[in-house]
Order: C-alpha cells, then sequence, then structure tokens
C-alpha cells in the first residue's frame, strides 16, 4: 500500500468542500428556486419567493460545508437536503411549469 502524505490528504479534502459549497452550493439553490414553483401560489410570488430563498440557501449550504468535521459529511448532508428539493422540482418539471 502506498504511503499519502497528511499535506496531500488534507489539501484533498480542502479542495473536496470548496467543490462541494461552489457546484452543491449552486445545485441546492438552484432545486429551491424550481422547487418554490410547487408551492401553492401563484407563479409570479413562486419566483419571487424562489428567487429570495436561493440565496438564503446557498448561504446555508456554504456554511455547511464547511462547519461539519469532514467533507464525506458535507457532500452526505447536501445530497440529502437535495432529494426533497428534487421530488418537488420534479412535480413542476413534469406538469411543465419551468422551462
Amino acid at each position: 500500500m502506498i504511503a499519502i502524505p497528511h499535506h496531500i490528504l488534507r489539501t484533498g479534502a480542502l479542495l473536496s468542500r470548496i467543490v462541494a459549497a461552489l457546484f452543491g452550493g449552486y445545485a441546492l439553490a438552484a432545486l429551491t428556486s424550481v422547487a418554490t414553483l410547487a408551492l401553492p401560489m401563484t407563479d409570479v410570488q413562486g419566483v419571487l419567493t424562489g428567487m429570495l430563498a436561493s440565496f438564503i440557501v446557498y448561504t446555508c449550504a456554504v456554511i455547511w460545508v464547511f462547519a461539519v468535521r469532514s467533507a464525506t459529511r458535507a457532500w452526505l448532508g447536501l445530497l440529502v437536503a437535495a432529494l426533497p428539493l428534487l421530488l418537488m422540482a420534479w412535480s413542476v418539471w413534469s406538469r411543465g411549469g419551468a422551462a
């Protein structure tokens, strides 16, 4: 087995968290903005609510990624948060509510 130096492992974990914060947070925010269209409100209110909520979700996702103990927990947390949003967004996409 090859011994990997400790500083390379730490750098890899940090890079994984940065990628999770940038792209995972963006995906979570995008899913939030689409999922709010499934709420019982007019489409205009849904779009505005989704836009505002996406900023909050992105900020919380970045904080979450760097607050947990490991990069694996960060990715799992983003995945768990994305699943219900994906179901709600799927209901919007299946009815043709968002292009």
